[in-house]
């Protein structure tokens, strides 16, 4: 299909505009390595479909960005499980439960908007405390009924493009009992935190109290994967099986009770505090966890040079939310994530009772 000349000279003007202000762009760095990917992309002897599955994939990426950015910094949780469980299931009970307790304490709640456990997600939390990110299939209906025509509803075209969204804006995980997307969704979260994919983020299986589900699936990884070493036994700190909504709750709301968040800088991993912790603390984390660092110790820091040049850029001198926190930072091996969360939950047992923390901010 041709192009009018119309339709490429508005092309050519708003590229000439972003352009001409791409200094002063925040992030303006990236956006240009992006142009200039696209114009590298432009030059290969690609088909049509390649095209097409490109801007299909960015036009997803694009509506989704657009949908979450009001939201960056209040914490979420993802709801995965079965599309099939009925209404009168006791798990689904426990679901709508579930996301009513976690948008009261201020959690908004993401599901794959369709039935079954997402919908009673979607249910309990709430229209205004909810998201879908919803897949076309031409043989599933739409959305379900507790987010249809919801604005924080996103239709996606591809499954891997709505995994993104799933995992990458949200803060904690409930995965309920279900079937091979469920199983692909809860393994495609472990692997992520077990490899450093994804930053550490807490994943709490969810089952009604007389269920067997995960308490067999855990017996599967124990006796399989960890004991044919395909797994290490710290790999399995990366989860939490629950079967009352409060333990499940409490677990992935305590997860940044001290703890609140982390970032690489250079090849060291800087830790986000909600509060100091004392010098004896500090001195018992250096002894029980130096075995996680490949060199040096657990060190106090102030906020470095670049997370202040990320966080309040000159154009945006607003963008302040974690230069207040107390850090620490290690050289940390960046291989052994269940000892890493381990790290986190001692951090969490320093919790003071003056201590003032918001779970659902960040």
């Amino acid at each position: 299909m041709t192009l009018s000349r119309v339709a490429l000279s508005n092309l050519q003007r708003e590229l000439e505009q972003l352009l001409a202000r791409l200094d002063s762009q925040p992030h303006g760095d990236l956006i240009y390595q992006a142009l200039q990917i696209f114009t590298n992309i432009a030059d290969e002897e690609l088909e049509r479909l390649d095209w097409k599955i490109l801007r299909s994939c960015l036009r997803d990426m694009h509506q989704a960005l657009r949908v979450f950015a009001p939201y960056r910094h209040t914490r979420k949780i993802s709801i995965f499980g079965s599309a099939r469980t009925v209404d009168t299931a006791p798990v689904y009970h426990m679901a709508v439960k579930f996301a009513q307790a976690a948008s009261a304490a201020g959690f908004m709640i993401i599901t794959g908007a369709g039935g079954g456990i997402m919908e009673a997600g979607n249910k309990g939390a709430g229209p205004e405390k909810s998201f879908g990110l919803n897949i076309e299939l031409p043989f599933e209906q739409g959305a379900n009924p507790y987010i249809e025509g919801d604005p924080r509803l996103i239709h996606f075209k591809y499954f891997f493009t709505r995994k993104v969204f799933l995992i990458k804006e949200t803060d904690a995980i409930a995965v309920f009992p279900g079937g091979f997307g469920t199983q692909d969704e809860a393994f495609e979260c472990l692997t992520l935190c077990q490899t450093g994919k994804a930053p550490p983020t807490p994943l709490v299986l969810m089952d009604v109290p007389e269920g067997t589900y995960w308490k067999r699936w855990d017996q599967l990884v124990q006796e399989e994967f960890c004991g044919a070493g395909l797994i290490s036994n710290e790999d399995r700190e990366l989860y939490r099986i629950c079967t009352n909504v409060e333990e499940g709750l409490e677990y992935l709301s305590g997860f940044y009770r001290v703890y609140h968040s982390c970032r690489y800088v250079g090849d060291r991993l800087v830790l986000r505090l909600n509060q100091d912790i004392s010098d004896a603390a500090l001195a018992d984390l250096n002894r029980d966890f130096a075995d996680i660092l490949l060199s040096g110790r657990i060190e106090r820091t102030a906020p470095l040079p670049r997370e202040i040049e990320d966080e309040q850029p000159t154009n945006r001198p607003q963008l302040t939310h974690t230069l207040h926190l107390p850090r620490l930072i290690l050289h940390f091996n960046q291989r052994d994530y269940g000892r890493l969360y381990q790290l986190i939950y001692r951090l969490n047992g320093l919790a003071t009772a003056t201590a003032t923390y918001h779970p659902e901010r960040k």
